[in-house]
């Protein structure tokens, strides 16, 4: 079986739509007087051109062409995404601004301990929108290996001497490294960037050794074989590279990372506009043109429910407070 976009996911999704509309139906008509009030508007915390964009700008022009009006990406990049986060939860809970994110917010609590805001408390979830699996990329220029296991085994033999760039101190690619040196027992230097596009570019330039990346940014590398990529953070194999081997084949199971994305709503948004733009989103990934967009990006559709999100969320929170714990992780 293989990590994809699936004509199941797509059936799933399509039963959620159909199921959502009658359930809401009667309340939305009563509680969704006047809304949408004129544009909406989705907080994006991180930097224009940043992954949550690729996914969340489609994703707002086809919600916007449904509910009829303009749904615009405001780019409120900093700390991590905390800044941005903690903006979006002072609006006022009147269905005309959202938080459209990503993992990072469940590993902010643990890192940034004077955080204005508490993701669970200040927010309601809708839903997650996509969910990209980790991959790792190294530079065949700068580490003599051609699997996983051949990697630990160096990196064993050669403690504190490989390096892995990431986007930034605190960000998922930083974790799911750390984690991997947790559950290897390995020495890797980590070396931060600002942001993804700038580690990336060292690592082609033989700056760099290695990375743990989005496999949406790793993919075109891996293909044109700039980089080779060794395994992915998944469960399963992955249509878009079925012969390398998942976290478990390697020997290291518990390395399960993905950068996922996801919408919020302002806590005391009323209920049935939070179930409107779920079921609108859930309508959205329906579409052939996102799909495609989603598969470009090597992306599993997301669609999950309000209830599976909010579990998604809780279990990330606890699990990037122990690794960070056990790693010691500090802010630089």
């Amino acid at each position: 079986m293989t990590y994809r976009t699936s004509r199941r996911r797509a059936l799933q999704l399509g039963l959620a739509a159909s199921l959502a509309a009658p359930a809401i139906a009667p309340a939305a008509v009563r509680a969704q007087q006047g809304w949408p009030a004129g544009p909406i508007t989705w907080i994006n915390p991180f930097p224009a051109g940043g992954g949550t964009d690729v996914f969340a700008r489609p994703l707002a022009a086809q919600v916007g062409d449904q509910l009829g009006v303009q749904i615009l990406i405001d780019n409120k990049g900093g700390a991590g995404g905390t800044v941005g986060a903690s903006q979006a939860a002072k609006m006022k809970p009147d269905g005309q601004a959202f938080l459209v994110g990503a993992v990072h917010h469940t590993i902010a609590p643990s890192i940034y301990k004077n955080l204005d805001y508490d993701l669970e408390k200040n927010f309601e979830p809708i839903t997650m929108i996509a969910l990209v699996p980790q991959v790792i990329s190294i530079n065949p220029n700068r580490i003599p290996v051609k699997t996983a296991v051949e990697l630990i085994e160096y990196v064993k033999k050669n403690p504190g001497k490989v390096n892995y760039a990431s986007a930034g101190a605190g960000t998922a690619h930083h974790l799911a490294g750390e984690l991997f040196k947790l559950e290897t027992k390995t020495d890797i230097v980590h070396v931060p960037y600002r942001g993804a596009g700038p580690a990336m570019q060292d690592l082609l330039a033989g700056n760099a050794d290695m990375m743990f990346d989005g496999m949406g940014t790793s993919a075109q590398q891996i293909k044109a074989g700039k980089l080779l990529g060794l395994a992915v953070a998944t469960p399963k194999r992955t249509a878009e590279f079925p012969d390398m081997p998942t976290a478990a084949e390697i020997g290291v199971p518990n390395w399960i990372v993905s950068t996922w994305y996801g919408l919020w709503a302002i806590k005391g948004t009323p209920q049935p506009i939070v179930d409107r733009m779920y079921q609108e989103i859930v309508k959205a990934l329906q579409t052939p043109k996102l799909q495609a967009i989603w598969k470009e990006q090597t992306a599993q559709l997301g669609g999950e429910t309000p209830q599976e999100f909010a579990k998604r969320i809780r279990a990330e929170i606890e699990k990037w407070q122990k690794v960070v714990d056990a790693a010691g992780v500090k802010l630089d």
